[in-house]
């Protein structure tokens, strides 16, 4: 597996805050990955939704239903920020949640929920000031450095040594998670010529 296959649009950005005209940039993005993971899917068969992106990787149908998992996670941490000082957020297993029985479902039902989450997101973030960015969640396993998937993700939050990450890297984070899972679909489609 080559670094292209793994990190198809390149690795998550190393934000800690932006200029109002990335956030808007970073808005306009979120706002439009519904949109374009849906044309990314469209006319799939059932066989195809259910082929691995890559050997060792998960199926196409189950992509889709772990970005709708991970973006509501995102957009609750998102509103639990926005209301609360320094909230401690729950990690969640990203991929046992990617086995439990609803990831065989048909993936209309997360793409129609991605589309109504993404609006009330992307219209979140619009009506931010520029001091609500940088309010800050805690993720307590962000506070350990060791290797391993804790410390993958610790680099792709870009998280203080405290674990706080604020809704700058947030934004920036998960417009790249979508449009780096939306890659996946694409250059599986464009190896396979689907």
């Amino acid at each position: 597996m080559t670094l292209i296959d793994r990190y198809p649009v390149g690795a998550a950005p190393l934000v800690t805050d932006c200029t109002l005209a990335q956030r808007r940039h970073g808005v306009t993005a979120l706002r439009a990955l519904p949109e374009e993971l849906e044309r990314a899917v469209n006319g799939l068969t059932e066989a195809q939704l259910d082929t691995p992106y890559r050997s060792g990787g998960w199926t196409l149908r189950q992509v889709v239903h772990h970005l709708a998992d991970s973006h509501l996670n995102a957009y609750q941490r998102t509103k639990l920020t926005m209301t609360d000082i320094e909230p401690v957020v729950t990690p969640w297993d990203e991929r046992a949640w990617a086995t439990l029985p609803d990831s065989t479902l048909p993936i209309q039902a997360s793409l129609s929920l991605l589309a109504a989450l993404h609006e009330r997101w992307a219209t979140l973030f619009a009506s931010m000031e520029d001091a609500d960015w940088t309010r800050c969640f805690v993720h307590p396993q962000l506070t350990r450095q060791q290797d391993g998937p804790v410390a993958h993700w610790s680099r792709a939050f870009n998280a203080d040594p405290a674990g706080r990450v604020n809704l700058d890297q947030l934004l920036a984070l998960y417009v790249w998670h979508g449009q780096h899972h939306t890659a996946h679909i694409l250059n599986l489609r464009r190896r396979r010529r689907w």
